[in-house]
């Protein structure tokens, strides 16, 4: 079956699902692989105009990974998950959204850098 998105960990995102047990990171993964492949709002849900989050319930735990999309690349469309956290509430916090959306920012000016820089 066709993926819908690549999905790429920055730094914030892989060192929280590298602290986790190794039984919650697969679920988180295996989530992450179903959600590349259908679409389905309880795994994969949009939270504002930019950011996204993808959920995971494991054993009474609810992981977020807050992502935004990429749409740059003709070739591949990316989703890029900026980092993670176990939700305590039903909301996710303000705070956690913008922290998505300081890293999207970042990202896109890291790139665009890049671009130019490979164009000299």
């Amino acid at each position: 079956m066709d993926k819908l998105f690549e999905i790429i960990f920055l730094d914030d995102a892989f060192t929280f699902l590298r602290e986790l047990d190794k039984k919650h990171y697969e679920k988180i993964l295996y989530n992450i692989r179903k959600a590349q492949t259908e679409n389905d709002p309880e795994l994969f849900k949009k939270l504002t105009d930019d950011i996204w989050e993808l959920r995971t319930l494991y054993q009474g735990l609810q992981y977020r990974l807050l992502t935004f999309w990429d749409k740059t690349d003709k070739e591949n469309t990316l989703v890029i998950s900026t980092h993670g956290f176990i939700k305590k509430r039903s909301k996710v916090p303000d705070n956690e959204i913008l922290k998505a959306k300081q890293l999207r920012v970042k990202y896109f000016e890291d790139k665009a850098k890049q671009i130019k820089n490979k164009n000299k």
